[in-house]
């Protein structure tokens, strides 16, 4: 259930996890919608209330720390310092109602800030876990993406613009993207080759994705016995 969609008595009787999806608003090079990364975020954080009653879904944060993306168009970024100062306050103020707090971040660029908000978050004794989906193969706008793309929002991606851009590794990269960002690389914007993507991959990825999130959950804060009192 999504937390925009209730009132606060209804939120006050159901408060014990908020799950905060965290994204961008990015090039995801022609062929794929900007929202990408949030529809992911959003995506696995539907998923998880889905099998968690005791989950709530806040509304996504769908900007971020996208300065590797300058020079095309679209790419809204606030950076790092903004990202980390919004989720801290943003998590100061949502554990006023809610036991524990879940970032779910699906922009690598996050990293640092999300990474950084949730720890200066537990120092302040705030329950706050992080989650941020990996999987093997191409790392921006390449087949997994698609993939994911095309089970989550398949209206919004246009296959017959798909190119295929830089084939190389992340690890072969990423001296050359801290220099230069992804426009030094690619001017399509895609790091890998989405045109054999298909939805069928997609769900796969998906299902696995939307496993190890439930896993990391069950772990950090295991389902209440039934007839346990929701904390108020």
């Amino acid at each position: 259930m999504r937390l925009a969609d209730l009132s606060w008595p209804d939120v006050a009787r159901r408060a014990a996890i908020l799950a905060v999806p965290i994204g961008a608003t990015e090039q995801h090079g022609p062929h794929l919608p900007l929202s990408t990364d949030t529809d992911i975020a959003v995506g696995l954080c539907d998923r998880l209330a889905e099998v968690r009653p005791d989950v709530l879904v806040a509304p996504a944060v769908a900007y971020g720390s996208s300065g590797e993306h300058a020079g095309f168009a679209g790419t809204l970024s606030i950076g790092q310092e903004a990202t980390e100062f919004l989720l801290v306050e943003l998590g100061r103020s949502a554990t006023e109602t809610f036991e524990h707090v879940l970032f779910v971040s699906a922009h690598g660029g996050n990293a640092g800030p999300v990474g950084r908000a949730a720890a200066r978050l537990r120092a302040e004794s705030r329950d706050v876990s992080v989650f941020q989906p990996r999987w093997e193969g191409e790392p921006h706008a390449g087949r997994p993406e698609t993939a994911l793309q095309l089970v989550l929002r398949p209206g919004s991606v246009r296959m017959d613009r798909a190119v295929a851009g830089d084939g190389r590794s992340i690890g072969e990269l990423m001296p050359v993207l801290r220099e230069g960002g992804v426009r030094a690389v690619t001017e399509t914007g895609v790091l890998g080759d989405p045109r054999a993507a298909t939805a069928e991959e997609g769900a796969d990825l998906l299902a696995e994705l939307t496993s190890a999130l439930v896993s990391h959950v069950d772990g950090w804060c295991p389902v209440r016995e039934p007839g346990a009192v929701m904390p108020r």
